[in-house]
């Protein structure tokens, strides 16, 4: 079976060739490199302030929810070893979540400002704006603990 010679032709031919990608000069690579870069140390510097945030909450809460337990059992007539402990409890942990909730976002706020330097980054950033709230939240925790107002 012969085949139309409109296909043989077709048939023969070698496919159009693609023109060859642009070559980029090492300083645009360098360039893309470093955007990717400062990319990578963003992602990792939201993580790690992600971290804090955990770390930080945890204690808070634990230490909110010591300090109301033992003033439950305190209020019910079961004697304590010492009267303050609630309180001291409570404040030690409220204090030490909201000092490490502090350090976490001044650290991440220095890394931002070193990332600026690379490239332009906005700082409202979702990780910094709930590393603020959790930290005026953990402070509210303290001062609320202080004055016996929860």
């Amino acid at each position: 079976m012969e085949l139309p010679a409109s296909l043989r032709s077709a048939e023969r031919r070698p496919p159009p060739a693609k023109a060859p990608p642009p070559e980029q000069t090492s300083n645009e690579l360098a360039e893309e490199r470093t955007t990717l870069a400062v990319d990578r140390t963003l992602m990792a510097a939201d993580r790690s302030l992600m971290a804090w945030i955990r770390t930080a909450l945890s204690m808070i809460s634990f230490g909110f929810t010591i300090y109301k337990l033992l003033q439950g059992l305190a209020a019910s007539g079961n004697a304590l070893a010492n009267a303050g402990s609630p309180r001291t409890m409570g404040l030690f942990l409220t204090g030490m979540g909201t000092l490490a909730m502090v350090f976490g976002t001044v650290e991440y706020w220095y890394r931002l400002d070193d990332l600026r330097q690379h490239r332009q980054l906005s700082l409202v950033r979702p990780s910094l704006i709930i590393a603020v709230l959790m930290s005026l939240i953990g402070l509210f925790m303290f001062v609320a603990i202080i004055f016996r107002v929860l």
